[in-house]
């Protein structure tokens, strides 16, 4: 299995738009987002994934067919949380492998290609009720620091409630 994680062009925007509204009603019973008047999910920093520098969307394909996606923010101030010693740190925003491609391999292959491709500290947020997100990242960050140190909390404020790891990505050598 041939797994590749590469940056959505903005020509292609109206593909990771497809994509966030398959997201979006797979995790609709954990977060509780809601269909617009048009039948579809909003996604309000959409157009910034091409405007913000720190952000990055990725798509992933598996055998070259489309399989999700990952937003991620990069070096970015840890403003609220302060949840390491470091002063910036690198945040996935949106992480989704679609149904067929999940317990596979796929999930924890682009979180190993993720993490060796941009080092450094990561916070990865889960919605508090989104339990098989919580198992997911739980046994991907426990194999990549192989059960070393990373760092669980559980954050309950304005701007976020759930659970929050973190952990350092280390440039493989």
């Amino acid at each position: 299995m041939n797994i590749e994680l590469s940056r959505v062009p903005y020509e292609d925007k109206t593909v990771l738009y497809n994509l966030i509204q398959l997201y979006r009603y797979d995790s609709s019973e954990f977060d509780g987002h809601i269909l617009n008047n048009h039948g579809l999910y909003v996604y309000r920093y959409f157009d910034h994934q091409w405007t913000d520098e720190y952000r990055r969307p990725l798509i992933v394909t598996v055998d070259g067919e489309i399989a999700g996606f990952v937003l991620v923010s990069l070096d970015i101030q840890q403003d609220y949380m302060k949840l390491s010693t470091a002063e910036k740190t690198n945040a996935i925003s949106d992480f989704f492998i679609m149904r067929k491609y999940r317990r596979k391999g796929v999930g924890s292959t682009v979180a190993d290609l993720l993490f060796n491709k941009f080092p450094g500290m990561w916070e990865v947020r889960q919605t508090a009720a989104n339990q098989p997100a919580y198992l997911f990242w739980k046994q991907v960050l426990s194999k990549y620091s192989n059960n070393e140190v990373y760092q669980e909390s559980f954050i309950d404020n304005e701007k976020w409630h759930g659970p929050v790891f973190v952990i350092e990505a280390k440039k493989e050598d």
